[in-house]
């Protein structure tokens, strides 16, 4: 990146101003915090019977057409969800030289495990749209995207819809940590 990629600058400065913020809320996040359901039924991080902690995948009808509540996510799903389900769903789907990340649903089931996959979805992103430039990253993403439907969607636009995944779902882990540290003084 140089002075010459402005829309790239700023981009990534906004990102790493909200990785600061969410690396920052899980200091120390322990694995009771990570792993907390404040109600019953939380989609979360589970071991299974294989030993392997996975991911709950999200009901298949989410939107809720009964007008029940969507469920309520731990630190570990949110976690999970910014990690691999975005950032490296995205570097799957489109980019190009990716390597077997094999299965999506299988996430750390320990904080520190967590935190230290999230990192490196986050870089692996992060490394990926910083190395287009502004030329790159104004077109469309053409091909590679047309499985999806985006293939006139710019990479701008894939990057913007991975901030607000981060920035929200990071504000939410946030909320979790306060919650959980505040839980036994209500």
């Amino acid at each position: 990146m140089t002075s010459l990629d402005p829309v790239t600058h700023d981009l990534l400065e906004t990102f790493e101003a909200v990785r600061s913020r969410t690396f920052w809320r899980v200091e120390g996040l322990t694995d009771a915090e990570y792993q907390w359901q404040p109600v019953p039924d939380c989609m979360t991080i589970r071991r299974t019977d294989d030993g392997i902690f996975r991911a709950d995948s999200r009901p298949p009808d989410s939107s809720t057409s009964d007008g029940a509540p969507e469920p309520v996510t731990t630190i570990a799903w949110r976690i999970w969800h910014i990690g691999s389900f975005c950032l490296r769903g995205y570097v799957i789907n489109f980019f190009e030289d990716v390597p077997d990340f094999g299965d999506r649903y299988e996430w750390p089931g320990t904080a520190d495990l967590g935190k230290l996959a999230l990192q490196e979805d986050w870089s692996r992103f992060i490394t990926r749209i910083g190395a287009l430039g502004d030329e790159r990253l104004l077109a469309p993403m053409g091909e590679i995207a047309e499985p999806h439907g985006l293939a006139e969607a710019s990479y701008l636009s894939l990057a913007l819809h991975a901030l607000d995944e981060v920035a929200h779902h990071g504000g939410e882990i946030g909320l979790m940590r306060d919650l959980y540290l505040r839980r036994l003084s209500a």
